[in-house]
């Protein structure tokens, strides 16, 4: 099959399930994933789809959101590199703020162990697969209050020994395991914290931040107003990605935690914009 036919078919494929992987499609169609993302490269190129985490959506479909367990085994070592450099942010009793901002992981985790006992304030932890994973990473000794409106990320937390954990409820999405709607819009309206941990679907300089459900935007932008500091939590393939719902701007964030597929230029971008960028 001639590239511009397999790109057809791509593109059927893509506008009748909703969604393509990278994957599915090299096993089907007998090329290396390369190729796909070489089609998908040009037919997003075309205007035709959009491309996302592993794959790719029909253009337009700006409210397209994958399930958890999808997201859950994107990037994965990306998102454990971004979660143990998170660490290093975590608010340090010591001198009342954050950590040293430690890029490399293994440095930001040694950090955050070597400071035994010192880890003490209030954390707010957004929904998300690199939030469940930064919690499960939280030393031991660590003495947080913790807030959450995600399922995941409180199950996770629920057995540590040295956190105070406070559930937020509201109606619970499935797709993401978040609690959103008015309950829980006023209880972050009622609480101020040291560091909030923030996800996002979609993030670039000129789109802000975005999100595919308006509710779970509105959750997001009652974290931010909640929060003293705001370090967002995002793999690379996240930038430059728009989606339907926006809740904020770059601007918004304090420090950008990503992975080494952003590139050198793009983050020299988002810090002259006024964001530090750790690339972990």
């Amino acid at each position: 099959m001639y590239a511009p036919e397999r790109q057809q078919e791509i593109l059927r494929l893509a506008r009748e399930g909703g969604r393509v992987d990278v994957l599915s499609l090299a096993e089907e169609f007998q090329v290396t994933a390369e190729t796909v993302r070489r089609d998908l490269k040009a037919l997003d190129r075309a205007g035709l789809v959009r491309r996302v985490h592993g794959g790719a959506i029909p253009a337009g479909r700006l409210d397209f959101e994958p399930d958890l367990a999808q997201r859950d085994v994107v990037a994965a070592d990306e998102k454990l590199r971004i979660a143990r450099a998170a660490l290093a942010e975590l608010p340090w009793s010591a001198n009342g703020g954050s950590g040293d901002g430690a890029a490399d992981p293994a440095s930001a985790a040694a950090s955050a162990s070597s400071r035994s006992g010192g880890l003490s304030g209030t954390v707010i932890m957004d929904a998300g697969t690199t939030a469940a994973r930064l919690a499960a990473e939280i030393p031991l000794d660590a003495e947080l209050t913790v807030v959450t409106h995600g399922l995941p990320v409180a199950a996770r937390l629920a057995d540590h020994p040295g956190l105070t954990l406070h559930l937020v409820g509201g109606r619970i999405r499935h797709r993401t395991r978040a609690a959103v709607d008015d309950w829980a819009l006023r209880a972050y309206r009622e609480i101020n914290a040291d560091v909030l941990f923030l996800a996002t679907n979609g993030f670039s300089l000129d789109g802000g931040l975005t999100t595919p459900d308006l509710a779970e935007a509105a959750v997001k932008r009652a974290l931010i107003a909640a929060a003293r500091r705001v370090v967002l939590l995002a793999d690379s393939a996240k930038f430059g990605q728009q989606h339907f719902a926006r809740f904020g701007e770059l601007s918004d964030v304090d420090l950008l935690i990503t992975d080494t597929g952003l590139s050198p230029d793009d983050a020299l971008a988002i810090e002259r914009a006024g964001t530090e960028v750790v690339r972990a």
